[in-house]
This record gives structure tokens, C-alpha cells and sequence, in this order.
């Protein structure tokens, strides 16, 4: 019995260095830049980038298969902090003028619990079960909209988030700016 124990303990030990030596000569680097990349995109997963969610979007990005634009949650905060990390030029968004972020709220009264908002939803955020009431809960959803399109009775409406002291940006103001020299087109250097 004691030769047994004694056995069993040589054996996994001796598989434990095996295995420990085996992670550290097949160890399987991350992409550096990639991982920089997916920190600085918002983790919505909502595949408005057209890639199903950001790690995706961030390797395509370090593999320089796509623009840094993409990124509709994300808005000019995150181009501008992609292009500083790349070193880059920010672009413009891809997806137009920068909506106001936006919280997905259910009207009870006419949710039939069909389940195809809460299939539809990348972060879990609805909460509910097959023909009982659905809810948002609103501290996990990150105003994708894609629970919207699914909804067969359009009992789910985006609901713009007011701003408070943690969300209101300061709105930068705009002058133009008079030509230095005759023949000089405004803004021009």
C-alpha cells in the first residue's frame, strides 16, 4: 500500500515537471499590440465594426486589416486613442456623427417573452425567461441596439443617458481662424 502512495506521488510529480516544462518551452505569446489595442476598446462586444466583437477588431487592427474608425461605441475617444497608440492619424468615425450614448429600456406591457432580445444581446444584460417579462439591467447594458432589430412587437426602445458629472464632456468651442498672410486660406500653415 505504501509502495502504491510512494508510486502515485513519483508520478505526478515527475508529470507536474513535465508538464510545467512543458508550458514554458511551447508558451504561446499574446501580439503585445493587440492586447494594447482590445484595453483601449470599450468591451461592448456589439460587432458594429463589423467583426463579432473586440478582440477580433483589435487583432485585425494590430494586423493593419482594418481602419481604426470602426468603433462606433467607442466614438472619438477611442480613435483618437488608437491613433495616439498606433501612431496614426485619426480618422473621422465610419459610423457618422456620434450618437449620444444610450440605455436599452423594455416596456413590460407589451413584451411577449419571446427570448429573441436576450439571444441577441452580447453582454447579457436582459434579464427574463420564455413568455415571462423581460428587463434591462441597466448597469451591464452598453447601449449596442442590438437587441432592438429582434424584437418582433418593438417593445424596446434606446433611451439616451443623461448626462451627469461622470459622463458630460465640456463642449469645445469653435473659432475660426483669420489668414495670416494675403493668399493664405484660413487654417492653413
Amino acid at each position: 500500500m505504501l509502495t502504491a502512495i510512494v508510486a502515485f506521488a513519483l508520478l505526478a510529480t515527475c508529470l507536474g515537471l513535465l508538464l510545467g516544462y512543458a508550458a514554458i518551452y511551447f508558451r504561446v505569446e499574446g501580439d503585445p499590440v493587440a492586447n494594447r489595442i482590445d484595453a483601449l476598446l470599450p468591451q461592448t462586444q456589439c460587432g458594429q465594426c463589423g467583426y463579432p466583437g473586440c478582440r477580433p477588431y483589435a487583432q485585425a487592427i494590430a494586423k493593419g486589416e482594418v481602419a481604426i474608425n470602426k468603433c462606433a461605441p467607442g466614438g472619438e475617444t477611442v480613435i483618437l486613442a488608437l491613433a495616439d497608440l498606433l501612431g496614426k492619424d485619426p480618422l473621422p468615425p465610419a459610423a457618422g456623427e456620434e450618437k449620444p450614448k444610450a440605455l436599452a429600456v423594455i416596456d413590460e406591457q407589451l413584451c411577449i417573452g419571446c427570448t429573441l432580445c436576450i439571444q441577441a444581446c452580447p453582454v447579457d444584460a436582459i434579464l427574463g425567461a420564455a413568455k415571462q417579462m423581460h428587463t434591462v439591467i441597466a448597469d451591464e447594458c452598453t447601449g449596442c441596439e442590438l437587441c432592438v432589430a429582434p424584437c418582433p412587437v418593438t417593445c424596446i426602445e434606446m433611451v439616451p443617458i443623461a448626462p451627469n458629472q461622470r459622463t458630460w464632456k465640456w463642449p469645445y468651442p469653435t473659432y475660426p481662424v483669420p489668414p495670416t498672410a494675403p493668399g493664405l486660406q484660413p487654417g492653413t500653415v
